[in-house]
């Protein structure tokens, strides 16, 4: 069946794309996860990847033309499909005309939609509002608050609520005016890209039809199989249904089913804490086979009497000889996962380790801090210090290209910052024009909020060097995996006292190891080494940074 795919919300404030380059043509097979186009955004131009299987029919918005999200982009489906109804129709809805009304066969199938009519048409007003794709690798999001509840008045530009991405926490604004009538995704649940998020609309509208009939990716509509029979209007359409042996019916969301099938746990032995009962991700997530009622197990014995062995533990120990436990890759690490691996295989890495005194920078740090309300780290001075050197040693703020090299003519240096999660890199740009106080001003905001997930997809592009600090964890030297497209990290370890020998005396110094980790097919060993002279430079005699 034929899939409209439609322009994409690809950054909170985006309300039109531009298509920049079509990557496929019509005809091409098309696999979950390839990249269909590559889109401009009024922030950054992002790629754009298929969620569908299939065969690229139809291009909506050639490459070069701007349209406005949820505009006509695609459409894939099966080689040779009839897709003249959905271009007829122009829009989403068109994609779930039926065959033929009076089409018994049509019924019985799930995916068949009602009749034109009523999958055309919504109340006068109202708008469904859908989880958006708020960053280039979002795949699904997190309500985290809401910040407005059912009944309450909104207008254009109003914060709806708080959703968690694989980077972030933004503020989602409405685009609509109205009264917030309905509620999709709860607080703390986590739903696809596309799925029902809100309803908007006037005052009293009803509107209990559209949320129980809603399916990610089109608008709603009656489904024609639930007219022939008194099924309850509770029951939802993007709900999973599973069934138990003596044919009763669960609902789970698909999330919660996908979960429990990877942890080997039947849904008949899970109590749902959704909306009537229906099983969520948290269920899945919380349920040990010891939380089960006495009632429960009873039911589930008399269900399946020929079971005598419980679901497949969560944890394997073999004669308590050996634990393990298995924990769900969230869509941050797997960014990480996938970034990192492809930067350590296709950049030819080499490190070049060199030892700076930090005695004159320690005496400058501790008398720049005697100024009120001016706070500098080292860490500061070395990014300040990185933003000089690269000034001066412009190959170094590079990146590669298959036929050419990119200098990089201006500095925006990326801050390795953990969290909970994993690893953010927030930019400071053009930070060879910030001074020292105001690097470590704009550190500290980027990286607490980054903490707290607050930080913008704009905030975390457009690097051109990356400095990664564990001197706070008494890490002495270490190398770091280049983020790409960079050519270049540079690894921070941590100040130590010891002896040293100055003037031909030993006598007690501060010292630290910086390891600079560069790609070779843009960055030569001497190069590297050249820069790493002027940043020992500027960090030993700190006074210099000021020339």
């Amino acid at each position: 069946m034929a899939t409209i795919i439609t322009m994409p919300r690809l950054s909170d404030t985006m309300t039109e794309g531009t298509v920049a380059t079509w990557l496929k043509k019509v005809g091409d097979k098309i696999s979950e996860g390839d990249i269909l186009a590559e889109i401009e955004t009024d922030k950054a131009t992002m790629e754009f990847e298929s969620f569908n299987e299939g065969t690229l029919l139809h291009i909506g918005i050639p490459a070069g033309e701007t349209a406005p999200v949820d505009s006509l982009l695609a459409i894939i489906g099966n080689e040779g499909e009839d897709i003249s109804a959905l271009l007829a129709g122009g829009a989403v809805p068109a994609a779930e005309a039926p065959k033929t009304e009076a089409a018994p066969a049509a019924e019985t199938k799930t995916e068949t939609a009602a009749p034109a009519k009523a999958a055309t048409e919504l109340p006068k007003g109202v708008v469904v509002v859908t989880m958006p794709r708020l960053s280039d690798t979002m795949t699904e999001g997190t309500v985290a608050t809401w910040l407005k509840k059912v009944g309450d008045a909104v207008a254009e530009g109003d914060i709806l609520a708080e959703i968690e991405t694989d980077k972030a926490t933004m503020e989602f604004e409405s685009f609509n005016a109205g009264t917030l009538l309905y509620i999709g995704i709860q607080e703390g649940n986590t739903a696809p890209v596309d799925s029902l998020l809100a309803i908007i609309g006037p005052a009293g509208t009803d509107v209990s039809g559209i949320s129980a009939n809603y399916t990610a990716g089109s608008t709603p509509s009656a489904p024609a199989a639930e007219e022939t029979k008194a099924a309850p209007a509770a029951e939802k359409a993007t709900e999973t249904v599973a069934e138990t042996s003596n044919g009763g019916r669960i609902l789970a969301s698909p999330l919660a089913k996908k979960i429990a099938s990877d942890k080997g746990i039947s849904l008949n032995q899970v109590k749902g804490s959704g909306e009537n009962g229906r099983i969520v991700k948290s269920d899945i997530e919380n349920f040990t086979p010891a939380a089960q009622t006495p009632a429960a197990a009873a039911a589930t014995s008399a269900a399946k009497p020929q079971e005598a062995a419980p679901a497949a533990p969560k944890v394997f120990v073999p004669a308590g000889e050996v634990y393990t436990e298995e924990i769900k890759n969230s869509q941050m690490r797997k960014i990480i996962a996938k970034r990192l691996a492809e930067s350590l295989f296709t950049a030819p890495h080499y490190n070049l380790v060199i030892e700076v005194s930090m005695d004159e920078a320690m005496g400058a740090r501790a008398t720049i801090n005697t100024v009120p309300d001016t706070k500098v780290s080292f860490n500061d001075m070395v990014i300040k210090a990185c933003a000089l050197a690269l000034k001066k040693h412009p190959k170094i703020n590079s990146q590669w290209k298959e036929d050419a090299i990119i200098i990089n003519h201006h500095v925006n240096i990326g801050v390795a910052v953990a969290v909970e999660d994993g690893l953010v890199v927030p930019v400071l740009k053009f930070t060879d024009a910030m001074s020292l106080s105001q690097i470590g001003a704009s550190v500290r905001d980027l990286a607490g909020r980054a903490k707290n997930k607050k930080l913008g997809p704009q905030e975390m592009e457009g690097s051109t060097f990356t400095v990664s600090n564990l001197g706070m964890f008494g890490i002495t030297e270490f190398n770091s995996i280049i983020n790409q497209p960079n050519s270049a990290i540079l690894s921070v370890g941590a100040i130590v006292e010891k002896p040293v020998v100055k003037n031909g005396q030993i006598v007690v110094g501060n010292t630290m190891m910086l390891s600079l980790a560069c790609d070779h097919r843009t960055i030569d060993g001497a190069t590297g080494a050249q820069f790493l002279q002027t940043l020992k430079q500027y960090i030993e005699s700190p006074v210099t940074m000021l020339a």
